[in-house]
Order: C-alpha cells, then structure tokens, then sequence
C-alpha cells in the first residue's frame, strides 16, 4: 500500500489526527461569528477583530485561537490580509520621510542626570542619504529646530515630508484631511514644502526611515561617550557624512547614498529660503477678566473686548503674537519672566485714574488758564500721589462747564483763600463765579485813652 492509501485509512479510524476542528473545543463558538470576522477581515487586524469579539460580542477565547480559526477556516481571506503591495521608487528631490527612534540613557557628566536621547532622522527615500539628530526633549522647539537643520545639512528642502503623526507635527490625524500642528504648518509654508503624514499604525507608509533605526544604534551610538549634547550632535552629523553616507548600499546596487544623492537628488531640491526661518512656538491660552493671557512664565496684555475668548499665541525669542481666529490682534516685546500691559487694552473708564498722571494733569490745566495752573500746582505740590484724584475732579469739570467758567471759579477759589475741589465745584454750582470777590472786613479805629474823675458820673468830655 502506498502513503496515500495509508492516509485515507487513517482519515476514516481516526478522524481527530486528520480534521483539527475536531481537536478545538474554542473553534464552535468563533463558528458563530463568522459572517462578522468575514466582513471586518482584511479592513481591520485579527487583534482588532479579537477584542471586538470579546468586548461587543462577550467572546472568550485567546487571540491565537482566533488566529488559527482564521487560518484553518478562510485561508483565503487570511492571505489576502497579508499582501503588501511594494512601493514605486520615489523620484529624486520628491519626498523625506521623518521619525523619531530610542537611541538609550546617557549620563550628563556635568550635572550628573540621566537623560533618555532620542534620534530625529530624516531620510531621502530616492538616495537613502540621511539625517540624524540626537535630542533630549521631543517637544515642539526640538521637532522643528531639527527640520531646520536638516534642510541645512541637505542644502535644499524636498517637495513633501511624511512624518509620523506626533502631536508636534499633526494636531489631529486623519486619512483624507489631517489637521497640521501651527508650527509645523508654518515651518512647511516657509521652505514651501507639503506635510503628508502617514496613516496611524502603518510603519510601512515610510520604510526608508523605519529601517535605518536599528543601524543608527548599532554603528553610532552604541558604546560611544559624551560630553555634551552639543557634541554628540556635532559627532552624529560627521557619522551621517562619513559613514552613513560612504556605506554600501543594497537597494542602490551597492552604491553609497551620499554619492547618490550628490550625482541624482541635490540638484533636484527646491533651494533655500533667502531669509531663515524664525523658531516660533504655539500655543493657546483664555483671556482672563484681567484682560491678560499667559505665554510661558509671562503675562501679557490683550484688548478688553476679548475676555473669556481662547485666543492662539506665537512665541519667538523677539515677540510675542496673539490671534483671534486667524487675525493678529496684539504684538508683544518678548519678556522671560513677569508681566507686559498696554493700558490702551483696557477700557478707558477703567484706566482713566492710571492714565491721568501729575504730569497730564498739569498738561490740561495750561489750557485752562493761569488760575487753575496754579490751583492744579497747588494741589500736587505735596504728596502729588493721593492728592491726584482732587486734581482729576477739578480738571473734570471742564466736561460739564467749560474752560472759561472752571478759570474763573479757580480765580475766586484762590481770591477767597481756599482753592480746593469742593470750594470751585460749589462756586460753579452756584454760578457765582463772575460775582465779585467779598471785600474783607475793615479794622476798628483804636479809641483815645482818657481819664476818669473818682466820683464824676458823667463821662469826661472829649478833647477840643
């Protein structure tokens, strides 16, 4: 008997050794869902579909059960989920794909910490020419100060970039229409080039970059030591010259990248800004009742109408920009620590005592006339800070009776010996500022001494 025979009289003794579902007691449960593993197989992973099953359906079985049903009972979809169609080559000056790898720990020896490093690498797909540079923060500053010299040390910017969707490139991801970080769109305005970021949890959207991680690690920083983070950017700059750059490349032929990129993509990048790239940082902040929002470790002002509004701020080692959907509404002077306010944001009820100074009521009282000059430099002749408010009120007067009336009220004031806010506010009201100062009264004559008779009773005569 040939083997064939023998396996057909096995398959009838001892169908349990020939049909596996026969040796799965999981497998009739999964049987009833096939339909909707069917449906989501190929869309979504088998993970995903496992732990649907389990928290929508109350399926309890492993993961790699499910995955052997899979296998054993529609080969075919199952196949079909694991096809990777390859990529076109990219054409030369196209397109950069960006990511961040763990290099490992690193011990400051100056300050003694211990810091996770982290490197930012950009690849040219088209020459596999790369960038790398180690940082210590993944933070906004770091992403785009790194595209910056990427660009430099490229001598020119490609037409798109595909990064990761981190928050400091992609605010919210999405396959049609991702929402781009502020910064990072205003990076990408400037050297003109288009952020195409790859789709969630897909490592193959940008290959170039996923598969030089391991190698960056191995032949720079394993161990290597440093100083400084300055010198370890400064050294990761010569590797991706001298070595990186000059290695034998398989998917180039054996060619070196560097060579690549200098004979085919250099020429081929757009070219350089005429003018660099300011380093901006974004932020949103909401406009207190105080009509001030906070940008770092400083408070600055904005204009009162927009209180309780969320506002979005630009940060630069020069200025500071605040915009109100999309319309710059106030600029700022950089300040590291403490607290800028232009009093034109406030209303001008609410700033009238601050803005109405010594200086600006002696200013309004020269327009008046020489009598209120002179009671206003009265009243602030000493202690000018809390006798301020009694020159405003004097000063406030024109409003309602003019200069001319206000200056005679002052003449009187200062005729009768009292220039104060109250006396020239009651002449006024009184409307007796034109009526003649009261003459003061006169002094009594003195009288002649005389001398009296003892025993006369009648007054002694005056003298002739």
């Amino acid at each position: 008997m040939a083997e064939a025979d023998w396996a057909g009289l096995i398959k009838g003794w001892f169908p349990q050794l020939a049909d596996k579902r026969l040796r799965q007691i999981t497998w009739p449960e999964i049987d009833k869902h096939r339909d909707y593993i069917q449906e989501l197989l190929g869309t979504v992973t088998v993970s995903t579909i496992h732990q649907r099953l389990r928290d929508e359906h109350g399926l309890s079985v492993s993961v790699a059960s499910l995955r052997r049903w899979v296998r054993a009972t529609l080969p075919e979809e199952a196949r079909r989920s694991q096809v990777t169609v390859l990529r076109d080559d990219v054409e030369p000056g196209l397109e950069a794909q960006i990511d961040y790898g763990f290099l490992g720990q690193w011990i400051n020896p100056r300050s003694g910490k211990r810091h996770r490093i982290w490197a930012f690498v950009m690849v040219l797909p088209c020459s596999r020419h790369m960038f790398a540079r180690p940082v210590i923060h993944l933070d906004q500053h770091a992403w785009t100060e790194a595209h910056v010299e990427a660009f430099q040390f490229f001598g020119g910017t490609p037409q798109r970039l595909v990064p990761d969707n981190l928050k400091t490139g992609v605010d919210e991801p999405d396959l049609y229409d991702p929402k781009i970080n502020k910064a990072y769109a205003e990076l990408a305005t400037h050297y003109g080039a288009l952020v195409d970021p790859a789709r969630a949890l897909q490592p193959k959207d940008k290959p170039r970059v996923e598969r030089p991680m391991p190698y960056i690690r191995d032949s720079w920083w394993r161990g290597r030591e440093f100083v400084s983070l300055e010198q370890m950017q400064a050294e990761a700059i010569t590797w991706c010259t001298e070595v990186a750059g000059r290695r034998q490349c398989r998917p180039l032929g054996g060619a070196a990248p560097l060579s690549v990129f200098e004979a085919v993509e250099a020429q081929t990048l757009q070219p350089l800004p005429r003018t660099p790239f300011v380093l901006a940082k974004w932020s949103t902040a909401t406009v207190g009742p105080n009509i001030h929002i906070k940008a770092g470790r400083t408070l600055y002002s904005v204009p009162w109408k927009l209180i309780g509004k969320r506002v979005d701020v630009r940060s630069t080692a020069v200025t500071v920009q605040v915009f109100d959907d999309g319309q710059l509404v106030k600029t700022h002077a950089a300040l590291e620590q403490g607290k800028r306010t232009d009093n034109n944001d406030y209303p001008p009820e609410k700033i009238a005592f601050h803005m109405r100074t010594p200086t600006w009521c002696r200013t309004q009282a020269a327009h008046v006339g020489t009598a209120c000059t002179e009671v206003i430099a009265g009243l602030l002749e000493v202690n000018a800070l809390y006798r301020l408010r009694a020159a405003q009120g004097v000063l406030g007067l024109r409003k309602k009776y003019g200069d001319t009336r206000l200056e005679a009220a002052c003449s009187k004031a200062i005729a009768v010996g009292d220039p104060s806010y109250r006396t020239i506010k009651g002449v006024l009201v009184a409307g007796t500022e034109t009526d003649p100062a009261p003459k003061p009264p006169a002094t009594a004559a003195p009288r002649p001494s005389c001398t009296v008779r003892r025993g006369s009773s009648r007054p002694p005569r005056p003298p002739a």
